[in-house]
């Protein structure tokens, strides 16, 4: 055994070592959402991985170049020192670990950790460390076998070829449809799982007019466990009523579940069909929501705008997945597009058939996947004749189009967690300070609003961050963002990847989850609510922020 660790030992590359424990010791540093030592240790296991497939293509391509190798002597003399200077490297990053994850947790109301668990945290990082390194030996065994294959037939320059780009169909092929796709089927089928439960606690309403209700032409099954949520939740007029001391109507709420229809515009049709039934579009207002992946609907978003609006509000939202949204994110970023455009040109094309002066006004609404498919959904040019009169996006995701161009285009001088956009008539950026009253600005006839929390990685995931620093590390940075943070070529990104998968276990008001109090301002500045008496707003975000 101590023959076949040496021997192990001994074919590791010293460069790739290098490397990789500079990256594993990186990999400790802080990024946007606080790390329990399980994932901490994974993570810096693929970060040694990485480094240490650096190094390896740089020794090949040391020696391909045919560049002089050091002597023998010389040779043990430095990896002795390299192996060294490593490993103390490696034991003061491990010390600071702990320091380094609670300067997130402080600034999220958290409570310090007292250990980051360095020996654990280790040992995990090993481990992964050797399933990676053991998969990279089968990629090259199997593009060695394959290229002898074909040296029968081709020169060698091709046959080296052709083996390499048949060894990476067959290694993609397996992780794609063995690995990923059985995850993802995995995934769905429990996700789909879950939305099929019918929790004991909620009861189809009473009320004929309500979506579920025997009534409805939404059976109250074909909800899902998501839409019988978003109906049966939020204020009643009651509630609205005492809290503001003035008559208020009931809320509608409209949703259609993934198995209501057979297809995106056929549950639009539904839609569309229900919110002529329950008189829509008589309200004042009217919210067109894209849910997130899983169909689930933010109360901390509706419930605030209907009571800003005495509960004169009505909304619509369409299932379209039954995925988390980072998940559709990192493997099919377009997932859901199809049916926010279908449920959108539904109802807008209904509505511009209203008489101006007697329609709801229309609103765009939507929660990280969500609020990239809304965003998508609504193309400017073809409402550009008669415009609906505004959208809150909040955790708008780093794929989002329209979030991407007005943050690139922001003005100079404004960060790029809270950009400022031309003259901020049509566009404008908040976080969990209000940020939407620019002086010298007045808004046109279209607001738009992206709430964001300079924490959340999904906002702020950018794969670019593999070789170069994002814009929003420079400073000034987000309150909500450590000052240890610090941009490290390949590690930034494999951090923020992590991030992004654990982007709703922050507080409230962190990260990925969005505070009822935070969208009121964003609420107040889209849809401009009118008869609220002084001190509703303050009591209002009290209430709420009690309720957190």
């Amino acid at each position: 055994m101590q023959n076949y660790l040496l021997r192990v030992w001994s074919s590791l590359s010293l460069p790739g070592l290098v490397i990789g424990v500079l990256f594993f010791a990186v990999s400790l540093t802080p990024s946007l959402i606080p790390r329990p030592y399980m994932l901490q240790g994974v993570l810096s296991g693929c970060s040694l991985a990485a480094g240490y497939g650096l190094g390896v293509f740089g020794r090949w391509l040391w020696h391909y170049l045919e560049l002089p190798a050091l002597a023998p002597r010389i040779g043990r003399v430095i990896r002795v020192l390299a192996v060294a200077g490593c490993a103390g490297v490696a034991i003061v990053f491990l010390w600071q670990a702990a320091r380094w994850q609670n300067s997130v947790r402080s600034l999220m109301g958290l409570d310090p950790v007292e250990t980051a668990e360095p020996l654990k945290l280790a040992l995990i990082a090993l481990l992964v460390f050797i399933v990676l390194i053991t998969l990279a030996r089968l990629f090259r065994i199997t593009f060695a076998f394959l290229s002898r294959k074909f040296e029968h037939v081709t020169p060698k320059p091709v046959a080296r070829l052709l083996g390499i780009f048949l060894a990476l169909a067959l290694f993609w092929s397996v992780a794609d449809g063995l690995l990923l796709k059985a995850g993802l089927r995995l995934a769905d089928s429990s996700f789909r799982e879950l939305d099929a439960l019918i929790d004991s606690d909620l009861a189809p309403p009473a009320n004929p007019l309500k979506t579920g209700s025997t009534g409805s032409l939404i059976p109250w099954q074909d909800l899902g466990f998501r839409g019988r949520e978003f109906v049966t939740s939020g204020p009643t007029a009651e509630k609205i009523g005492a809290f503001l001391h003035q008559p208020a109507l009931e809320p509608i709420r409209v949703y259609v579940g993934l198995n209501a229809a057979e297809t995106a515009k056929d549950r639009a049709a539904l839609a569309l069909a229900e919110l002529k039934r329950t008189s829509a579009f008589e309200r004042s207002t009217l919210i067109v929501v894209v849910p997130t992946g899983t169909g689930w609907v933010d109360p901390a978003a509706m419930d605030t705008v209907e009571y800003l609006h005495h509960g004169d509000v009505a909304s619509v939202a369409l299932q379209y997945s039954y995925l988390t949204s980072w998940l559709s994110l990192l493997v099919e970023p377009s997932y859901g597009a199809e049916a926010g455009e279908a449920l959108f040109k539904t109802v807008y094309g209904y509505w511009t058939t209203l008489p101006k002066d007697r329609r709801p006004k229309l609103y765009l609404h939507g929660l990280s996947l969500g609020a990239l498919n809304s965003e998508r959904s609504a193309d400017l040019f073809d409402v550009i004749g008669d415009p609906f009169q505004g959208a809150l996006w909040s955790g708008p995701p780093f794929a989002s189009a329209g979030w991407k161009s007005a943050t690139a285009g922001r003005e100079p001088g404004s960060p790029a967690w809270l950009p400022r956009f031309r003259d901020s008539s049509v566009i404008r950026f908040t976080a969990q300070k209000n940020a939407l009253d620019i002086p010298g600005s007045s808004w046109g006839p279209m607001r738009i609003v992206y709430l964001q929390y300079a924490s959340d990685p999904v906002t702020f995931f950018d794969p670019h961050s593999f070789y170069r620093e994002p814009d929003w590390m420079k400073q000034p940075r987000g309150p909500d963002v450590s000052p240890y943070l610090r941009w490290y070529p390949v590690v930034t990104m494999l951090q923020l990847a992590l991030d992004m998968a654990m982007a709703t276990t922050s507080p409230m008001g962190y990260g990925h989850v969005y505070a009822p109090e935070h969208y009121i301002d964003a609420w107040m500045a889209v849809t401009d609510p009118q008869g609220l008496a002084p001190g509703d707003v303050e009591r209002l975000k009290a209430m709420v922020s009690k309720r957190d």
